[in-house]
């Protein structure tokens, strides 16, 4: 054959042309199918029918006229906006204008209202928007809803109103455009309407959470800002959050908190925050992965971005509320996290780490790790350097008491500024009274202490006796008082010489015990004079005043509930032991 092809191989070429001839004629029919799809696609169809030269709507008069009157409201070179009737009319009817030259006159004018309008616009002004944002022009769409965005942010019309006419609706609508600017401005129009409690509902109605978690996806970063900030104020509502976990939102809200965007990670993690404020979704939240959560929140915890540091560990303090959730954070290295939070030169940073730490220490099994990493001392140099910072006294007062339960923690209580630390808090102005509790609360525990009483009385000056005093005498805060004047009772005579300058005061607040109708109040008031009694100068200014003749009261009324008691009581079954009558408070 020489040159030539076999008979096999010529088949085969003719096999392989025959197969790319039906190919192609099957690709050019996908291509045209294709071609017709996008031209019948809608976006495409607002782009063109502007520019079609075969087809353009007629300006009727009264359009005509209506745009003069806009123009001329536009050239008076004012810069306030005119709100007459006029203008309303005329924007009403370029609005349901077919020509879409009108209504970009009418959106340019919305548009210039609302970047200079100083005063709330009026409800009727809000008619023209339905139309606009429905239109089929993209650049009405544009500058309608900018102008709305506008008009929410500087508070220049009423979130619930905007709702009530209608808008909603349209605006809605708009997240399903193709153009990422009018995507971008519906969402932060869902967002800014989504700052209202009955908005809210009405947006979640409408679907709005599931086209929010799909643009929260979105390429454009714009838009997907946005919509992480319209689902963050949506979380704001117990019913959204169900809908919002139906729908599938958490992996989507865990998976932003890796974005590069640092706005993106706030509102992501501000969300799962107020998610992590109702128990019942912990389950969901922690079931995602193998601890990807937590682990995706320490992380962020340590970001250079303090907000987000902040609300990381806020989110990671509500979901702290079992004693699960925080062996695995113990297990993660949360501890070494905290020490280096703790020391940071952000207030707020050092305030949502110790805000953390004092719900570690309040579950037992953390205690001897968190003493052993020395976070006592840590805490102690903070409560010293912030003890004008309520947050702080409070929290790290609170992570004191717990840690001093242990032996280990009594001596880290001793050897760090712990205690310097609440002492110095004491004098206050009247500014913490809240924290103030907190220090109280925690000296008390402290002194009932064998171990660190003594460590207590040594560290207690006369000005930190008279703060006690000034805050025991104050009754309007009842477990402040009563905190004051159990540490007073502890430190007994040790601190008696501290007192006798206070001795009026002392028995102030004492008689003031002793008449209240609560037990603890008396039993500490008796309690507080059988010790001081045994100074001198004390024995003698009860003896004759105030305080002596209500303890005698106090005693009739004892015996009086005695007799009452003995009175009640059944008799006693033979064998048994009569049941004593009980002990007088007050011997004779």
């Amino acid at each position: 054959m020489g040159a030539g092809l076999c008979d096999r191989c010529a088949q085969l070429l003719e096999d392989f042309v025959a197969l790319v001839r039906r190919a192609s004629r099957e690709l050019a029919r996908k291509i045209e199918e294709c071609v017709k799809a996008i031209a019948q696609c809608c976006c495409l169809k607002r782009r063109t029918t502007a520019s079609r030269t075969f087809y353009r709507p007629l300006v009727q008069e009264h359009e005509r006229q209506a745009a003069r009157e806009l123009l001329q409201h536009l050239d008076t070179g004012s810069e306030t906006p005119l709100l007459s009737s006029e203008c309303l009319h005329a924007l009403n009817t370029l609005a349901v204008s077919e020509n879409h030259e009108l209504q970009r006159s009418a959106s340019v004018y919305l548009l210039h209202l609302s970047q200079q309008l100083p005063t709330p616009l009026p409800s009727l002004f809000l008619e023209p928007y339905p139309p606009l944002l429905r239109s089929c022009d993209l650049d009405v769409q544009r500058m309608a809803s900018l102008s709305l965005v506008n008009l929410l942010v500087e508070r220049n019309v009423n979130k619930e109103l905007v709702v009530e006419m209608g808008l909603l609706e349209p605006v809605m609508d708009m997240l399903e455009s193709g153009d990422p600017t009018i995507q971008c401005n519906s969402c932060a129009c869902v967002a800014m309407l989504a700052t209202s409690d009955s908005n809210r509902e009405a947006i979640a109605s409408a679907d709005g959470v599931l086209h929010m978690l799909v643009l929260a996806k979105s390429y454009d970063p714009r838009v997907q800002q946005n919509a992480v900030g319209a689902l963050l104020n949506l979380t704001r509502s117990e019913r959204v959050l169900g809908v919002l976990c139906r729908e599938g939102g958490l992996p989507v809200l865990v998976l932003l908190l890796q974005s590069a965007d640092s706005e993106v990670q706030f509102y992501s993690c501000s969300a799962l925050s107020n998610i992590a404020a109702v128990r019942e979704y912990h389950p969901r939240m922690l079931g995602i992965g193998d601890r990807f959560l937590l682990k995706s929140l320490l992380c962020l915890a340590s970001s250079p971005v303090e907000k987000n540091s902040c609300e990381a560990l806020r989110c990671l303090r509500n979901l702290s509320v079992n004693g699960r959730t925080q062996e695995e954070l113990m297990a993660l290295g949360c501890v070494s996290l905290l020490a280096t939070l703790l020391r940071s030169p952000a207030v707020g940073v050092s305030e949502s780490a110790i805000s953390l730490l004092s719900a570690l220490s309040q579950h037992p099994p953390n205690r001897d790790t968190l003493v052993e990493e020395g976070l006592l001392q840590t805490v102690g140099e903070l409560v010293r350097s912030c003890r004008s910072n309520t947050t702080i006294l409070s929290h790290g007062a609170v992570t004191i008491a717990n840690l001093s339960v242990m032996p280990t923690g009594q001596q880290a209580v001793m050897d760090s500024a712990c205690l310097s630390g609440l002492l110095e808090a004491l004098p206050g102005d009247g500014h913490h009274r809240g924290s103030l509790l907190c220090v109280t609360s925690c000296l008390h525990r402290l002194a009932t202490l064998e171990t660190l009483r003594p460590h207590v009385s040594e560290k207690m000056t006369a000005e930190h006796v008279s703060c006690l005093v000034s805050s025991a005498s104050h009754m309007e805060n009842p477990e402040l008082s009563f905190n004051a004047a159990s540490i007073i009772r502890e430190l007994g005579l040790t601190a008696a010489a501290s007192l006798r300058p206070h001795s009026d005061a002392v028995l102030g607040y004492l008689l003031r015990f002793l008449k209240t109708q609560e037990v603890r109040f008396q039993q500490l008031a008796i309690a507080t004079l059988s010790t001081l009694r045994k100074d001198g100068a004390f024995a003698a200014a009860v003896s004759g005043s105030a305080v002596q003749e209500q303890l005698l009261r106090v005693q009739e009324q004892t015996d009086r509930m005695s007799e009452l008691l003995r009175a009640v009581q059944p008799p006693p079954h033979p064998g048994r032991a009569p049941i004593s009558p009980g002990h007088r408070l007050i011997p004779h």
